[in-house]
């Protein structure tokens, strides 16, 4: 929707116009009022263009054979960096970096094999207690009854604690 993001919960999605629909809107999920607005788009407009947003414009399919049909056509649909990939913003200048989500085959596929080893499910089941217990501590670190930015306080602190992970040591 291209509404500001201090509009009224209470927007009538039936008549809204699918030309205003921007489901990047994050007051649609701080509100947890996104549901009305992937149905409609789901009955009406499964395959979505969104002309104006605060992350500029962008497609969205919310089917599930239609977003498999991307998934799988990397010939027809790319999620190479250099042809925009997949990112909600640019990063800021000098911090560009390759990341295989923003890849095409072969290419992603050779970085996804040397990290799927340590998310598989056996894997992720070892590290359960360590995982629960640096979350817990992350969680009950954070203000309560008031107002802060999650992402400020909480993704320096996720990322250190992923790296870490990876080289088995303990910075949290």
């Amino acid at each position: 929707m291209t509404a500001p993001l201090d509009a009224p919960a209470e927007i009538d999605i039936a008549n809204l116009a699918l030309d205003d629909f921007d489901v990047s809107d994050p007051k649609l999920y701080q509100d947890d009022i996104w549901y009305p607005y992937f149905a409609r788009l789901r009955r009406e407009a499964p395959v979505h263009y969104c002309r104006q947003s605060l992350y500029g414009p962008y497609w969205s399919l919310t089917k599930y054979k239609d977003i498999m049909q991307v998934e799988i056509n990397h010939q027809v649909f790319s999620s190479a960096s250099e042809l925009g990939g997949i990112a909600v913003e640019d990063p800021p200048k000098g911090l560009e970096r390759e990341s295989f989500i923003r890849m095409d085959p072969p290419k992603h596929d050779e970085q996804r094999k040397v990290v799927g080893p340590i998310v598989a499910p056996p894997n992720l089941a070892e590290m359960e207690a360590t995982i629960r217990e640096r979350t817990i501590r992350v969680l009950d670190g954070l203000p309560r009854n008031e107002t802060f930015d999650r992402c400020s306080r909480m993704a320096g602190r996720r990322r250190t604690c992923r790296c870490a992970n990876s080289w088995a040591i303990s910075p949290c």
